[in-house]
């Protein structure tokens, strides 16, 4: 996982227990069939073959067998494939290939409560919330209401309304809550992002009514 417009680190997973010299080794990276990331060729860097968009934006840690890859953007997401060739009596020979599968994340806003009534509230009238919260990657698992009063916390499910930003390819998402105005009662009302089960949670600052 990287984080968006950070540095993003491949590994090669390469145990090199023979402790061969990188000079007799062509190591190379590629992103799907025809891509190909990163190259160093008996030692040096070569970037003839590359795919333009990775041109100036890699660098390989020969010692811990790594790609750096700079600016991590949501399109870089996807699966990485190492391949490392041993020159052995002139003809190459593949010894060593690993898979790598990069994520990107993109933190969200922290969600906000909005009303969406003017007017003072009157018992036994509904009360129209929105939440929302914006800017972030990948699309979250939902948005939940929490509903507390007293010692008791209860939780509604909404559908949640989840637009992408075309260029940015980052999310937007909107949940909207319809519920009768609380009586006799101090009651907060939260809403929490759920990211999924890595990503954890982000809740709102709680409406008191």
């Amino acid at each position: 996982k990287s984080f968006l417009n950070h540095t993003a680190y491949l590994s090669c997973y390469f145990p090199n227990s023979q402790k061969t010299d990188i000079k007799d080794l062509r190591v190379f990276w590629q992103k799907d069939p025809d891509e190909v990331v990163h190259e160093v060729y008996h030692g040096q860097e070569k970037h003839d073959n590359l795919s333009p968009k990775y041109i100036n934006r890699t660098k390989m840690d020969m010692d811990k067998w790594t790609l750096q890859l700079l600016n991590a953007g949501i399109v870089d997401e996807g699966e990485y494939s190492c391949i490392i060739q041993h020159r052995d009596k002139g003809s190459p020979k593949v010894i060593h290939t690993s898979k790598c599968l990069l994520h990107i994340i993109a933190n969200y806003s922290q969600p906000e409560i909005a009303w969406l009534h003017t007017g003072e509230l009157k018992p036994s009238e509904y009360l129209n919330l929105s939440c929302s919260a914006s800017g972030g990657y990948p699309e979250p698992k939902q948005m939940t209401w929490l509903i507390s009063y007293e010692n008791e916390t209860s939780t509604l499910m909404r559908p949640m309304d989840v637009s992408q930003d075309a260029v940015t390819k980052l999310y937007n998402v909107t949940s909207k809550l319809n519920i009768t105005v609380p009586t006799n009662t101090r009651t907060n009302i939260s809403c929490l992002l759920q990211l999924g089960e890595q990503l954890g949670n982000l809740v709102s600052v709680p409406l008191g009514i």
